[in-house]
Order: C-alpha cells, then structure tokens, then sequence
C-alpha cells in the first residue's frame, strides 16, 4: 500500500556520541591491583574553573578504583546530556541551566511546530521531546512526526550528531562548549565563547550560517557531487560536499556568529531583538543593544568576541534607506545571492529497495548512506531497514530518504509579507511525503 502525501508551502524566511571531551593517553607505571585515580589513565586539558573539581562529580564512577571495570561502575559518558543536566551541570550553573533549557536551541519548538501544522496538527507543543512517536501510520502528521524525529532532528542537544568529520557535537552543554572537530572531542576544555566552527556543527548545509559562511551544498546526485582530489575521492567533513561562495560582508570583516547572537539570546527564551538597523541605524544617546558596541567620540564601534578587534559600525546615510523605509528589509537589497531548492522529497521506506536510489547513496545523513551502500555494493546486508530516534536513540523499522527537484544558488527570491513589506523568500516548507 503506498500512501502518499504531496504538501507545498512557500514560506518567507525574514533574514534575521561522544559528548564529552576524552584525550586518552596510554599511561606506564600504574601497576596491577593498585588503586589509581581517573588522571592517571586520561590525560585531559581543563580549564581552570573546572580543573579542581573531581571526575566523578560529573561522570560518576569510582576513583580511586583497582581496575578499570570498577572505575567505570555507573559511569556518566554523557554528563552534559539533557536528561543528566539537573545533577551533573545545575548545581554550579542552576541559572544558565533554568534559562538554557528553555531556549530555543533546546527546544526547537519554532521549527517543530511549524512542520507540524502544515500537517494538521491543531496543538503546538512545548519542546520537541514531546513529538509522539508512531510504531503505525495513520495520518499525515503521524507521518511527518515520524520524519522529525528520526530524519530531521540530527542537530539538537539530544543528539551527537552524524558520523562525519564536522557534524559532530557534544551533547547538551556541551554542544556548544565542549569543543570538537574531525567528529571528536579535542579536549575537555570548556569554552565560554563557542567560535564558528562549532556552530556549524549544526547549522551546516543549506541552511541559516553555511550561507554566513559563503557554502553552498551540493545536490545528493552523484552527477552533481564534485570536486574530486588527486586521488580520486570526495571531500564530505558535512556529509555532502559545498560549493564556497561569496560570504557574508560581516563574516568577512571577521565577526563570528555570538557576535550578533549573544549568550542572552542563544541561551534565553527570547529573541535579543538586534536587526541591521540596530546598528547601522544607532541613534545617538540610544541604549546600545549589544554588550560589544561602545561608543567612542560619537563613532559607533564592535568589539569582536573571539579576536578583540575593533571596528566602525557604518551608517544608513544614503537617501534611498528613507526613500523605502518599511517597504523592504535591508537583505532584499544588499544580500548577494540565496539558496533555492525547490521541492524537497521525503520518502518512508519500509523495505530495501534500494536500486533505485544508487546514484543518490549519499544522503547527508550516515546512517541512511551506510545501509544504502551495504545493501548495493557491500556484503554487510541487513536484516531489515532500520533509523533511530534521534531524541531516545531506539531503533525502529523503516528508513527516510530524501532527494530534490532542484537545487540552486541565485539571485534572491523576492516576495512579500502579510504586511507588504519585501523580503527574501526560501522554501522552507515545500516538503513532499512519500510513505511505502
């Protein structure tokens, strides 16, 4: 029986598991029998305010211990992950934990329930842990709640992330502080002020923060997939390669992400209610609505967060800023070029039929690649097609494939709002579902 379920939206985009770190060391002289500490066997980096705090605060365990077995007794591998956060991160940090866990980040709520909706769902929920889960299909929003939690919720603080070089990430807390890359951890230094490479742990392919960075990604056709090395191989750190194209104008004048998204924003329940005009239009004596602008001699200036530099916010001042005043937000002009990919496909599979998807066995996601490829060219066939929950990490039967009519950077689409004001227009919800 196919059920078959076509929705199309086009919705305006306003501009606007390894978690913890673990430098293992192999140690000499720790003998036999004899009670060693977590230190001796892991050579770790800390950071100073965690440096005096003992192992087994966060990750449990026993230390000292006689052998590794008993050391590692009820031991936490992941002590930032949300559901450890109220024993293991509160007691320090009760109040970024209170106000993390309400956040956006956390919760994705913004994002689920606007699928959600578009599928007839009547009830917007708090967090995405609270999507139902479905061992039957039902109904088109049974359907797309399936695809959520196992497709599409691979970046969020309840998940480490694909098994790629730059898709993975620490869990919880961690996401963003424990630092990663080549898809571990490399120390256990926690950061206070995450750089970019961490955002886009998550915010990679076509979506909100590659294209601050200028990336582009490619279609899943092996057609399309280019360029090779010397030797003949792909370069895929997220999964699917990238065109590198023009980056923002402030990515290149060396601001990163927190430095427009601070901590109050990113780790609140609110939006810090910084736009272009928040800067470019500063009026003098006006409150400054980021803790990195100052004002010097009546200039206004950015501090860069990660590099201290400094520089001149510029100002509206050419005639055609009053001209079209409230007609058209400041992207509509000024951005260079947007990401189109027109008509995204999502297919439920519950058998392995996999021939017809061989040019497209990359799929950025590793789970879906790996059981593609085993089945087509490997010797590892498995019994059954199978995808997890990426909140509870349960296997159930059935896999989600994804392709596209069409994949593109251009000019921006430009359409108008509620209001009659212009933005950039993308197509965030031009989803078709496809259930075999």
């Amino acid at each position: 029986m196919i059920l078959r379920i076509l929705f199309c939206i086009l919705l305006v985009f306003c501009c606007s598991s390894s978690v913890q770190a673990e430098v293992v060391k192999e140690t000499t002289g720790v003998s036999p029998g004899k009670d060693s500490s977590c230190r001796d066997c892991h050579q770790f980096e800390f950071d100073k305010q965690h440096s005096e705090i003992p192992c087994i605060v966060c990750h449990g365990g026993s230390d000292p211990a006689a052998s590794k077995e008993a050391a590692h007794l009820n031991m936490l591998r992941e002590p930032a992950h949300p559901r450890h956060l109220a024993k293991t991160c509160a007691p320090c940090h009760t109040r970024q934990v209170t106000s993390a866990t309400q956040s956006l980040h956390f919760t994705l709520k913004k994002e689920v329930n606007s699928i959600r909706r578009a599928f007839g769902a009547e009830q917007d929920l708090d967090s995405l842990v609270a999507i139902p889960q479905h061992e039957e299909i039902g109904s088109k929003l049974a359907l797309a709640e399936d695809m959520l939690r196992r497709r599409c919720l691979r970046c969020h603080v309840y998940y480490s992330g694909d098994q790629y070089p730059e898709t993975r990430h620490g869990t919880g807390c961690a996401a963003c502080h424990i630092k990663f890359s080549a898809g571990k951890a490399t120390s256990h230094t926690f950061i206070k002020s995450p750089p970019d490479s961490q955002c886009l742990h998550c915010h990679y392919g076509n979506f909100v923060g590659a294209d601050y960075a200028g990336r582009f990604e490619h279609d899943f056709h092996w057609d399309y997939r280019t360029p090779y090395t010397k030797e003949g191989k792909t370069l895929r750190p997220y999964g699917v390669e990238y065109h590198q194209l023009s980056a923002d104008i402030h990515s290149l004048s060396g601001l990163a992400c927190i430095d427009c998204h601070s901590g109050t924003e990113l780790m609140g329940n609110s939006k810090s209610g910084v736009t272009c005009v928040s800067c470019h239009l500063q009026q003098a004596g006006a409150e400054l609505p980021l803790d990195n602008l100052s004002r010097v001699n009546g200039t206004l200036r950015l501090t860069c967060r990660l590099s201290g530099k400094t520089l001149e916010v510029p100002q509206m001042r050419n005639p055609v800023h009053d001209r079209f005043k409230g007609q058209a937000d400041c992207t509509v002009c000024h951005a260079q070029w947007a990401f189109t990919d027109e008509a995204t496909h999502l297919f439920r599979l519950d058998t392995d039929d996999f021939e017809p998807w061989s040019a497209l066995y990359v799929q950025g996601s590793s789970e879906v690649e790996r059981q593609i490829f085993s089945a087509l060219y490997g010797d590892n066939v498995y019994k059954y097609v199978f995808m997890s929950d990426k909140i509870t990490g349960e296997l159930f039967s059935g896999i989600w494939m994804k392709g596209y009519e069409m994949r593109r950077w251009e000019f921006p689409i430009i359409c108008r709002d509620k209001d009659e004001v212009l933005h950039i227009c993308r197509p965030i919800l031009d989803l078709h579902l496809t259930f075999v």
